[in-house]
């Protein structure tokens, strides 16, 4: 047995192609990937210039400062009942719990799609 050569099967797997197309597929698809401007336009990548593991605590900050500005203009913004006397707004002649029986079928209407 130690006498017997093994022999080694050296047949390629794929294919040989001519020109060599295989070795400069890869160098082909480089070629036709989209600029990073094209793919941050359509969402795939962050717009973020900072570290990946920067990223995710950037978009938690502009979260916060989001919800930190909705609720200063909420802040500011004017009673119903200075509204009213302003011509604004109008009084609802109807009682609370109608309002919110109406408020409770329209909402179940939007969730059965019929609204």
């Amino acid at each position: 047995m130690a006498d017997e050569k093994s022999s080694v099967d050296e047949t390629p797997i794929s294919p040989i192609r001519p020109n060599n197309e295989r070795r400069n597929s890869l160098e082909q698809h480089l070629k036709q990937r989209p600029d990073r401007s094209e793919l941050v336009e359509k969402n795939i990548l962050p717009a973020s210039t900072a570290a990946p593991s920067l990223q995710e605590k950037q978009k938690e900050l502009e979260k916060h400062m989001r919800a930190d500005s909705l609720n200063d203009k909420i802040s500011h913004r004017p009673s119903p009942e200075k509204l009213i006397k302003e011509g604004v707004l109008h009084e609802d002649p109807r009682s609370p719990e109608e309002r919110y029986e109406e408020a409770i079928e329209e909402e179940y209407a939007k969730r059965e799609g019929g609204a």
